[in-house]
Order: C-alpha cells, then structure tokens, then sequence
C-alpha cells in the first residue's frame, strides 16, 4: 500500500488499514454518490483525522475524487468496473432466457453461485409486479436455507455442510435438516422453500450445470408466499428445468464456477 496510508503496526494493523479504506468505499451507493468527512467519521467511527488520511489516500490512487459537496467515485474505478465487468457477464442468451422467464411468470429471477457459506446474486431479472422479491446484483445471501441453497449444496462435502449449519441460527443441529432438503432436491430435480429464510417469501430452483460440477448455479424464481401454490411451485420448476438445460448446453462459465 502508499506510504501515506494510516501508520500501523504489523501485519494486523495494514489490512486493518485496507479494511477502513474498502469500508469507507462501500459508504457510497447509488443513492448516495458522495461523502462529505463528517458522514465517514459519523459512519465509519474513525477518528477525523484517521479519515482524513484514508479519504486522501484513496483519492491519490484515483478511488475517489474531491468535488465541492465530497467525495464521489474517481476515475480509477472505471477500470476496475471494466474488468469486473467482462469477467462476470453472462453470455446474451443467458439474460435473454432470464427476461423470457420473468415475463412468462411475472415472478423475479435470479442467478445464484455459491462461495463458501454464501450465495452470490451474479444476475436478476425483477417482476414487473408491485410486491416483489428483489435482491442486487452481487447481494451475498447464506446458504443455511432457501431453494437455491438446497439445490447448490446437493453434492457439497460434509465439512461444508457443517460450516453453513453453524453459520446458520439453529447451529450445527440443522445439518440433519441440510440433508433432508439436499436429498429432497435430488430426488425432485428442483427445490423449494417457503418462508425459510424470510417470512413470507417463497422460491423455487433448479441446478445450472457447468464443466464438471453438478451444480455450478441456481436459477430461481421467487415471490410473495401467496402466489407460490402448489400448481405454479409445479410449473415454475417444469419452465425453470427447461431453461437451465439450454443453459447448461450452452456452457456455464462463470468466475466462481
């Protein structure tokens, strides 16, 4: 890191330093496309001048950029979004199949890929209905329950499975109950959940193959409890199956695949 980052000592206190700094990054969102010093030290705890230090840092390496009402996202950022960008987009056909899911099934769709203990957003198509389920792009949700879970966790080793069971609330009890979903989606070929992780919210999923793993992703289908009856839980699954085949015949490639 630049010498002018935050004096620390060790080891520790530099990704301690990294920490701040990324965390003071994350303060902006596209509701808030700058900070002024006080909102950082307000939010972030930091002492002013430990702020300071970090905001001026990253505006020296292009992160941010001084405006007269803050700090806003600098240039340099373009370059990393660029990157992101061409190694995370799905291939057209893909969002395509998504936009053709959602319009059929008014419901939102989402691409899911595990990491760890969690899943990750990469893609989503939202429901054109007022009450809706939505999560952002990038979103990392736990694995420990919902329909995509079960499906992403089919053929995951039992240490894995005792990690997200203790990451879960109910702690390494809910192994057993892992097992339960995780054959019920092999045996069903598709998974559902219904106010699992969310009272209320209800999914459906299915496994998108890739390369020699089983389940590289999980394309889902979610919504109000209300809407998911047994009929279109059926039907979803039938059209979600359907495209995940294309998907998978196409090629599954992805960053975390």
């Amino acid at each position: 890191m630049p010498s002018n980052i935050p004096a620390a000592s060790g080891e520790g206190g530099g990704v301690r330093s990294v920490q701040r700094a990324f965390g003071i990054l994350s303060l902006l969102t596209e509701d808030r496309r700058t900070l002024t010093i006080r909102e950082v030290v307000d939010e972030t705890g930091l002492a002013k001048t430990t702020a300071l230090r970090l905001l001026q840092t990253l505006e020296h390496m292009g992160l941010l950029w001084a405006t007269p009402r803050g700090f806003t996202a600098g240039p340099a950022l373009w370059r990393w979004a660029h990157l992101a960008r061409s190694a995370w987009e799905l291939p057209p056909e893909t969002v395509q199949l998504m936009r053709e899911l959602g319009a059929r099934h008014r419901e939102t769709v989402n691409l899911y890929v595990p990491r760890d203990v969690r899943r990750i957003c990469i893609a989503q198509q939202e429901s054109p209905q007022p009450l809706r389920h939505v999560v952002r792009v990038g979103d990392e949700l736990p694995l420990w329950a919902g329909a995509s879970s079960k499906v992403l966790l089919t053929q995951a080793p039992e240490r894995l499975l005792v990690r997200v069971a203790r990451s879960s609330p109910y702690g390494e009890a809910h192994v057993a109950t892992l097992r339960a979903w995780i054959g019920q989606a092999a045996r069903d070929g598709y998974a559902a959940s219904h106010g699992e992780r969310e009272p209320g919210l209800s999914a459906v999923a299915v496994p998108v193959n890739g390369g020699t793993r089983a389940s590289a992703a999980a394309l889902t289908l979610s919504g109000p409890t209300v809407r998911f009856t047994e009929d279109r839980v059926r039907k979803f699954a039938a059209d979600l199956r359907e495209a995940a085949e294309r998907m998978s015949e196409r090629g599954f490639d992805h960053p975390l695949t």
